[in-house]
């Protein structure tokens, strides 16, 4: 398994990332079948190779129909109250407020968003980092507008373009699957820009909150123009793992992500893929805590919310606490970066008033995600290969019960049956 390690001198936009992503080798058939799944109409997507500074890129471009076009490349509307800008930089509809047509009022709230997320058809795991990505825009638009997460909306985030860039950074993040993702620091501009809250100065009040709440290392570069947009800043807040890039890589893959716009600096996202030599070792912290008056269902909803924020491994282990009340040992293995929003989560949904920490190693085995074909229907399956090289195989339950459900076969059958299938693929490669 490869770590990912995003080199943002640019800045970083939905489209600048996603192009990116796809050009380090993401599936374009299987993201095109997921965009094509968004229940929402007025856009279309292309995938293109485009020059920027004479340095070929591969460009992702969300095409929307005459009702729902935005300004987001209308520099003048943009930047026009500064002064003339002659240049072209990168999209990014998420940006502090593009959306600014007259006749145009679709604006959306975040269960909207999350709605249209669910109805999408993609994995579990991409389907919870998409919604990740729009919680923290929502949160950080919520924090710059003063506004509760409910009454926020979406002017700019609930437009389609959007959305479908977030849906395609989650569907290109998860077929990678990088196992820690390096950002050592944004590049931002300077001066002010016009959304539809009127002129904002730059960096925009969301893209501030996110880089301070998630502690993403940020340098201001003597040049003009926005160049990390909210979206591009919550992608990096949701996947980022380190700071501080190994000593040591092998790159294994590069991808360029071209922008929409430029300035005089090329609007260029680099995607690698690389290797280190302590790969095999990975840092966590695993959180603890002892739990003696809640009920199962609440533990349960407590699991399913910490793996939706993006925790490892959840479980809970019976114990006796003293005057021999039984309870419970909750125990969460998560990245340094997602511990605050995980001790939320804990606090608010259990009867814990503390939480002890401990930073720990953990030795992982490579995987990657595989389709297999049966009679009934497609199935994913984790591919796990061991220190010798040999594989094995780990149907995922959601495809192992919706095959037995849909063909009335017994579930230990249908899992047997897939591997059985994996086996054979792997023996005829």
């Amino acid at each position: 398994m490869s770590d990912l390690y995003l080199e943002c001198k640019s800045g970083i936009a939905g489209d600048m990332a996603v192009a990116a992503l796809i050009d380090a080798g993401a599936d374009k058939e299987l993201l095109q079948s997921v965009l094509d799944s968004i229940p929402a109409k007025g856009f279309r997507t292309e995938i293109t190779r485009v020059k920027k500074n004479g340095i070929d890129c591969c460009d992702f471009n969300v095409i929307l129909d005459e009702e729902h076009e935005n300004h987001d490349h209308d520099m003048d509307y943009l930047f026009g109250h500064e002064h003339k800008l002659e240049h072209v930089h990168h999209h990014d509809s998420s940006h502090g407020g593009h959306e600014g047509h007259e006749h145009h009022h679709e604006h959306r709230n975040l269960s909207d968003v999350l709605e249209i997320i669910n109805k999408t058809q993609m994995t579990a795991s991409a389907k919870n980092l998409a919604k990740k990505i729009f919680q923290i825009i929502a949160e950080a638009e919520s924090k710059a507008h003063g506004l509760s997460l409910e009454e926020v909306h979406f002017h700019e985030v609930g437009a389609i373009d959007s959305i479908v860039d977030v849906i395609a950074l989650a569907v290109c993040f998860d077929n990678l699957s990088p196992n820690r993702v390096f950002v050592p620091l944004l590049q931002e501009g300077t001066g002010s820009v016009r959304c539809q809250h009127g002129i904002l100065p730059i960096p925009v009040p969301a893209v501030s909150d996110i880089v301070a709440k998630y502690k993403i290392p940020l340098h201001i570069m003597d040049v003009q123009g926005e160049f990390i947009t909210p979206t591009g800043a919550a992608f990096v807040a949701a996947v980022m793992t380190d700071t501080i890039l190994p000593a040591n890589f092998i790159v294994e893959k590069i991808g360029l992500g071209a922008g929409k716009r430029s300035y005089e600096r090329p609007g260029i996202v680099r995607a690698m893929l690389i290797k280190t030599g302590d790969h095999e070792s990975e840092g966590m912290f695993k959180l603890e805590t002892n739990i003696d008056d809640c009920t199962g269902e609440a533990l349960g909803f407590v699991m399913e919310e910490l793996f939706s924020a993006g925790a490892k491994d959840v479980h809970y282990i019976p114990c006796v606490m003293k005057k021999s009340r039984p309870a419970y040992i909750l125990s969460v293995l998560c990245q340094e970066k997602d511990i605050a929003r995980l001790e939320e989560i804990i606090f608010t949904h259990t009867t814990t008033i503390g939480i002890r920490r401990f930073p720990i190693k953990r030795t992982v085995l490579d995987r990657k995600e595989q389709k297999v074909f049966t009679e009934y229907g497609e199935a994913a399956v984790k591919v796990v290969e061991l220190l010798n090289g040999e594989k094995r195989f780990y149907p995922e339950y959601e495809s192992v019960a919706k095959i037995a459900r849909s063909s009335g076969k017994a579930f230990a059958d249908t899992y047997r049956k897939i591997i059985d299938l994996c086996l054979k693929a792997n023996h005829e490669e």
